[in-house]
C-alpha cells in the first residue's frame, strides 16, 4: 500500500512486491531480473526504495512503549521433579551502609546517633519484608506447582480448576495474602512465560462430570481450531461447541465465541 500511494515508486516495484517477495528475501535476484526484464541498476534502485518503506506502520499512530516482560520466577520439570526459582534479575540485593551500622553501634546518645540507629532499624525491618515477601512467593510458587503438576508434563490444556484459597490453606495464609503476591508476578516455564495469575482458572463442567479448567477449555478450542484449518473445513462457534461435546466439554456456543475472542481466533 505505501507502494502504490508512493510518487516516487520505480517502475515495477508493485510486481517485486507482490510477485517476488520470496525470491527478495532470499536475494534471488536473477530469478527477478529474467522474469521482470530488469537490469541490475533498475532492481537495485527498486531495492533501495523498499528499504525506505515502514514494515510496521501502525507505530507511527501510537505513542505507547513496548512492555518487556522479566519473568519473576523460573518452573520446570527435571527428572520427574518440578524445580521452581527466583530470577535474580528481579530480587533486590539489600544490604546497611557501614557508617550508618557503625554510628548506630556507638554507645554514645547524640542526634547522630540517634538518627543511624533509626534508620538502621527501618532497613532492617525493610530488608526484612522483602525477604518474607519473596518466601511468601517461593512457598505460593512450589503450591501452585504441585496443584498443576501436570502442565508441566502436558502444557496449558491440562491446567486443572484452581482456586487462590486452595493455595492460601496449603501454605497457611490469608487468601488475600495470595492475591497480592502473585499480582503482577510472571514465570518462565517450558511452555511460555504466564502470568502467575493464570493458573488460577475456573471449572468448566463437561457432561462426564470431570472438572476441566477454563484455561484447559481454551487449549482444547484452540487445538480444534488448528485441526479445522489444516483441513481447510468451516469454523464456527456451534462446529467447535460440537466438538468440544463430543469430547465430554459441555459450553454454550456464547462461551466458545468468549473463548475465541480472547484467543484472537
Amino acid at each position: 500500500m505505501q507502494a502504490e500511494i508512493a510518487s516516487n515508486a520505480p517502475p515495477k516495484t508493485i510486481e517485486v512486491l507482490s510477485r517476488h517477495f520470496e525470491n527478495l528475501q532470499s536475494r534471488n535476484h536473477s530469478t527477478i531480473k529474467k522474469t521482470l526484464g530488469l537490469d541490475d541498476r533498475q532492481l537495485n534502485h527498486i531495492i533501495e526504495f523498499i528499504k525506505t518503506l515502514n514494515p510496521y506502520p501502525g507505530r507511527i499512530f501510537s505513542k505507547a512503549r513496548p512492555r518487556y516482560i522479566v519473568p519473576d520466577l523460573a518452573m520446570w520439570l527435571e527428572d520427574g521433579e518440578i524445580k521452581v526459582r527466583l530470577n535474580d534479575e528481579t530480587v533486590p540485593k539489600l544490604g546497611i551502609n557501614r557508617l550508618y551500622t557503625e554510628l548506630a553501634a556507638r554507645s554514645t546518645r547524640g542526634e547522630a546517633e540517634k538518627f543511624a540507629r533509626e534508620r538502621v532499624e527501618n532497613a532492617h525491618f525493610f530488608i526484612n519484608s522483602i525477604k518474607k515477601r519473596n518466601e511468601t512467593l517461593l512457598k505460593t510458587a512450589f503450591a501452585i506447582a504441585e496443584a498443576q503438576k501436570d502442565f508441566f508434563t502436558a502444557g496449558p490444556k491440562s491446567l486443572k480448576p484452581l482456586a487462590l484459597k486452595e493455595i492460601a490453606e496449603k501454605i497457611g495464609v490469608h487468601e488475600a495474602t495470595v492475591s497480592r503476591v502473585v499480582n503482577g508476578k510472571y514465570v518462565q516455564t517450558d511452555w511460555g512465560t504466564f502470568e502467575l495469575r493464570r493458573f488460577f482458572t475456573n471449572a468448566v463442567n463437561p457432561e462426564n462430570g470431570e472438572n476441566i479448567s477454563k484455561e484447559g477449555a481454551k487449549a482444547e478450542v484452540l487445538q480444534i481450531i488448528g485441526e479445522l484449518e489444516s483441513k481447510g473445513e468451516k469454523i464456527s462457534d456451534r462446529i467447535i461447541a460440537e466438538t468440544l461435546a463430543r469430547r465430554g466439554i459441555n459450553v454454550a456456543r456464547r462461551t466458545v465465541a468468549k473463548y475465541r475472542s480472547e484467543l484472537g481466533k
